[in-house]
């Protein structure tokens, strides 16, 4: 169990460490928000080169993984992580291969898991709506939300797969960039 002290001195390093690097995170911030800015110009693109890099994920994952299973053949459940790494291989060389398929499988499970996600996070907020001081109208508009992308996303098909990943990555690289960017800021402002 942590104590109080140890996190006011974990607190404290970070901080340290932010202050130290703070150009450094600036730099990210930057970069992050300049992707997230091209892949909202260009969401087919970014869409594309995510459904590659993932490709390249399961392949280089899956041939490591295939690696490590022959040298470790002997040990208990070596059939179960051959069939693994068997399919992260396969996985990987399908995304690699078909790319824009790949784009609009990625489409529709995004569509799914913002469905999903919309629905667990309306049974949340209900589920606290009668406690004093919640703010359980932010967690229903969070799910209403979620829904709302995912009719768009899902009725979209299969033109929304030109631009959902991109346009939804893209927002999370450009707001991760201005965090970052931020965070820098206010640590090089302490630092003076």
């Amino acid at each position: 169990m942590t104590s109080p002290e140890d996190f006011s001195r974990l607190q404290s390093a970070m901080n340290q460490t932010v202050k130290a690097h703070w150009k450094a995170f600036l730099f990210e911030g930057i970069l992050l928000a300049v992707l997230g800015v091209a892949a909202l110009i260009l969401p087919p693109l970014a869409s594309l080169a995510i459904a590659i890099f993932l490709g390249w994920m399961f392949l280089i994952s899956g041939i490591g993984g295939l690696i490590v299973t022959y040298w470790a053949r002997s040990t208990p459940g070596f059939w179960w992580s051959l069939i693994s790494a068997a399919l992260a291989v396969l996985a990987g060389l399908l995304l690699l291969a078909r790319p824009m398929q790949a784009v609009l499988t990625l489409t529709i499970v995004v569509g799914a898991y913002f469905l999903a996600e919309g629905v667990a996070t309306i049974m949340y907020a209900l589920e606290h709506r009668r406690e004093p001081g919640s703010r359980w109208s932010w967690l229903l508009i969070s799910g209403l939300i979620d829904i709302a992308i995912s009719f768009m996303v899902i009725t979209g098909l299969p033109s929304s797969a030109e631009w959902a990943i991109g346009i939804l990555v893209g927002i999370n690289l450009l707001f991760g960039g201005a965090s970052l960017i931020g965070m820098a800021m206010a640590a090089r402002n302490s630092n003076t």
